[in-house]
């Protein structure tokens, strides 16, 4: 859709500074449009004026680095694409593309035209009101689903999703915020943001490529914020995604909805950004490990950083502010989504197992491996089935023991690979295979924790010689065949541990677990 406005008043002033063809154009007949007692807003790209019902969309003639608008015929394509793209979310909305012409017909600029929604909607107004906004996030998530099931996906597209293009969106990110680290940012932070993202990604190659097989890469909206989102009586419109650099719009599908899960928690709403996420989890059939969650919270917020930074350069009195703790916002979540390999050691009958699951317990989607269950598996076994061998023979000679460690790390560093953070519940009674599963961690950009359980010898006896009793009376099996015998075997084999942090299991499950918590981090 295309109309003709003649403009009047001090408003075509601001549209001098605009490149003009010289060329004639015929005259069209154009209503003339008075904005002088208008309601304006205005962006780091443009101006919007407001009337009763209508919204005016202007571009401004900056270069911005990442957008450049200085030519009317780059204003023009800007206008288009937007009218384009956001018709696949709101098509009642974008009603089409003004031509601005002065007296003698020319063309002096352009302008999106917008059918005006009630600011009280406004899903950023209903977040600062504290209303229960369950409904509307949960209609918001299904739409986001339902859009990106639409959504074109292609070989070149899918690309976008992989590590190589990842990294060097990163990196452009953070050579984009340099110029003010150290003045408007704390410079700990930014490089600490930079290294934890980049360690992240430099583990994470196959989850990726994961992600690109799916189809989970698509041209999506790129810039899902609360500001640009209106809750309706017969649905959320979805407004202003980004249409002048389609590589700042593709990409996995989970990274848009990571947007509005950010801005959420910009406003003070981390509670609305998860029922956000867990709804469009439900209705997208989406599964990922929470750390890319994570990885692309922080990603959105680290790029919102730089337009708060460009904002403050301009003279907003609250971008510099806003900018840092969007910051904090992205350091916590890369904190929070570091991939982590845990071992968790000791002699039988010290308490690994129970502390192991403990771990795992109090965190969400991580794995626990024990060394006992791959073992038996290995064997062809049952995990209860008890084994009665002397120590060094039968499935616990070295060649088995070699063959069930080898298994276990390999399953672990597949577990890392995809995002999810792993404990190892074996006795580690050898430096040789704890230093083999440190190169794994080192190879998955995985933080490695070393935690020893301790307990005296006459404690860790009782406590296997009750677990061989619960056994034998047939009320409970565990997959560890440990006897007396075998903890006097290992006592006297096991290599120093000197990494290791010593954990005593000998006070409550709570507060075992907490002390291992605050070794693992």
């Amino acid at each position: 859709m295309r109309d003709s406005y003649d403009l009047r008043s001090d408003f075509s002033g601001e549209l001098e500074s605009g490149e003009l063809e010289n060329e004639a154009l015929e005259r069209h007949p154009a209503p003339e449009l008075h904005l002088d007692n208008r309601e304006t807003v205005e962006t780091h790209t443009a101006i919007l004026f407001l009337t009763a019902d209508r919204v005016y969309k202007l571009r401004k003639p900056v270069d911005l680095g990442f957008v450049d608008l200085r030519t009317r015929p780059a204003r023009l394509a800007s206008c288009e694409n937007e009218v384009r793209l956001n018709r696949r979310l709101a098509p009642d909305v974008y009603l089409g593309v003004a031509d601005i012409r002065d007296e003698a017909g020319h063309p002096r600029d352009h302008m999106v035209v917008m059918r005006r929604l009630p600011a009280d909607r406004r899903l950023s107004e209903l977040v600062r009101g504290g209303a229960d906004l369950t409904g509307e996030l949960r209609a918001i998530a299904r739409t986001m689903a339902a859009f990106h099931e639409r959504c074109e996906t292609s070989p070149e597209i899918a690309r976008t999703g992989g590590l190589a293009n990842l990294e060097a969106l990163w990196l452009e990110a953070m050579d984009a915020v340099a110029p003010f680290r150290g003045s408007i940012l704390d410079a700990g932070t930014v490089d600490e943001i930079g290294r934890l993202a980049l360690r992240y990604l430099a583990g994470r190659g196959p989850l990726l490529a994961q992600r690109q097989r799916a189809g989970r890469i698509r041209d999506g909206h790129g810039d899902l914020l609360a500001d640009d989102i209106y809750c309706l009586g017969d649905g959320p419109r979805v407004l202003d995604c980004i249409n002048f650099d389609r590589r700042l719009r593709v990409g996995d599908v989970l990274a848009d909805v990571a947007f509005l899960a950010m801005d959420l928690e910009r406003l003070g709403a981390p509670a609305a950004a998860r029922t956000f996420l867990d709804a469009y989890r439900e209705f997208s059939g989406e599964t990922h490990p929470a750390s890319l969650e994570h990885l692309y919270i922080a990603y959105r917020a680290f790029v919102r950083v730089r337009i708060a930074c460009i904002r403050d350069h301009q003279g907003d009195p609250e971008a510099a502010e806003e900018a840092r703790r969007l910051a904090d916002i992205a350091l916590a979540h890369l904190r929070r989504g570091r991939v982590r390999l845990v071992l968790v050691g000791g002699l039988p009958g010290t308490g690994k197992s129970t502390l192991a699951s403990g771990l795992v317990a109090a965190r969400d989607e991580w794995v626990l491996l024990r060394s006992d269950v791959v073992r038996k598996e290995l064997a062809g076994l049952a995990p209860d089935v008890a084994v009665e061998v002397e120590p060094g023979e039968g499935i616990y000679s070295a060649e088995s023991t070699e063959h069930g460690y080898a298994e276990l790390i390999t399953r672990a560093r597949q577990a890392l690979e995809n995002g999810q953070s792993v404990v190892l519940d074996a006795s580690w009674s050898s430096a040789r295979f704890r230093e083999l599963a440190a190169e794994a961690a080192k190879a998955t950009g995985a933080d490695l924790a070393q935690v020893r359980c301790v307990a005296p010898a006459r404690t860790a006896v009782a406590r296997i010689d009750s677990r061989r009793a619960v056994r034998a009376c047939g009320t409970g099996g565990d997959a560890s065949d440990a006897t007396a015998a075998v903890y006097a075997s290992m006592a006297d084999r096991t290599d120093p541990w000197p990494a290791a942090i010593d954990v005593d299991t000998t006070v409550s499950v709570a507060e075992t677990v907490a002390a291992a918590s605050r070794i693992v981090g």
